[in-house]
């Protein structure tokens, strides 16, 4: 089969087609013909090595981490589905299977049905996005109705879904936005909207009770300033902390590593009364279920800026790192 395979870490033409062996699933996998890839931020980033710390692939690795498709064949304990069924799901995280593949294996415990009112396009755009959010405002900030959430890069991939999930738990949402997108952005649910090109958020949104950091840069310090204390502001773009190590089971090294480079923050945060976290999104097929509850419900709905063909999978990246975006990039196999 072909996929887009990443040789080495480094620079873009350590990224190519190849041919490669068609996967054979293990007893707890679904092997599934990909029909759209998601992408996302961190695809760039993995094929750069910056993730090489914390993501041990083993290479080459197929790149990719969402895909919507249909299933081919079934393992040997595999319940949840059969042959025929659409499903969608993140693949992220694994050892070197990848979604920009004719075919990909996935975890039956990752994959979930696709909503029948979303085309494969639509559904692949959702994985990481949707977890991610999940994640971020219902397990860590425990978002509840009428709390404020800051959610910086509001036209982004995880933007445009996070602000759709924390209007539908009954939050109000703060973004930042260009001028260009700020009706985007409003059409989402946004209640207070910065065009950063004019004004400094930090000079305008208050008394917010959790934050979702979704940019690089020194945006998730100066975020402390409009938390009330004891607020739970995440990163999604780090530093990682120690205590992320520790759940990865890294080692002693770097686990003082992280510590050090999560130092300066965290005290920042104490001294504001409110408690950092760096957070991994991790692959969960029942989450993934209700998040397309809500999106067969219409509660939710994909954002997807460009759509490109397989063959144009390399462009699709580099298009993808340049940041400006207005929702998801996607990349249509069949």
């Amino acid at each position: 089969m072909r996929a887009l395979v990443l040789k080495r870490y480094g620079k873009s033409d350590q990224v190519a087609f190849a041919d490669t062996a068609r996967p054979v699933p293990k007893p707890d996998e679904i092997l599934v013909q990909v029909h759209a890839a998601g992408m996302n931020p961190i695809d760039n980033m993995i094929s750069k090595g910056t993730f090489k710390p914390i993501l041990r692939l083993k290479l080459p690795a197929t790149l990719g981490s969402d895909l919507a498709g249909v299933v081919s064949e079934v393992g040997s304990r595999v319940t949840r589905f059969k042959p025929g069924d659409a499903v969608f799901a993140s693949i992220f995280d694994l050892s070197g299977t990848g979604a920009l593949a004719e075919f990909a294996l996935v975890p039956e415990n990752a994959a979930a049905l696709k909503p029948a009112n979303l085309d494969f396009v639509q559904a692949a755009s959702i994985p990481m996005v949707g977890l991610t959010s999940w994640q971020a405002l219902k397990e860590r900030a425990h978002l509840k109705p009428g709390q404020k959430v800051f959610i910086p890069a509001g036209a982004g991939g995880i933007g445009t879904f996070a602000i759709q999930l924390a209007k539908y738990l009954g939050a109000k949402v703060g973004t930042t936005t260009s001028t260009g997108n700020v009706d985007l952005v409003r059409s989402l649910g946004a209640d207070e909207v910065i065009d950063y090109k004019k004004q400094q958020f930090e000079n305008v949104l208050r008394d917010y009770d959790a934050v979702l950091g979704t940019t690089r840069g020194d945006a998730i310090e100066k975020s402390l300033w409009i938390l009330k204390p004891g607020s739970s502001p995440s990163s999604l773009v780090g530093p990682p902390d120690a205590a992320f190590a520790r759940a990865r089971g890294m080692n002693f090294f770097m686990v003082f590593l992280f510590g050090l480079l999560s130092r300066k923050i965290i005290r920042h945060a104490r001294k504001r009364g409110v408690e950092y976290s760096f957070l991994f999104v991790r692959r969960d097929g029942s989450q993934l279920a209700e998040i397309g509850e809500l999106l067969k419900a219409g509660r939710i709905r994909p954002v997807i800026d460009m759509v490109f063909s397989f063959e144009h999978a390399k462009e699709a990246l580099a298009y993808l790192e340049k940041g400006r975006a207005k929702g998801k990039v996607v990349v249509q196999m069949r």
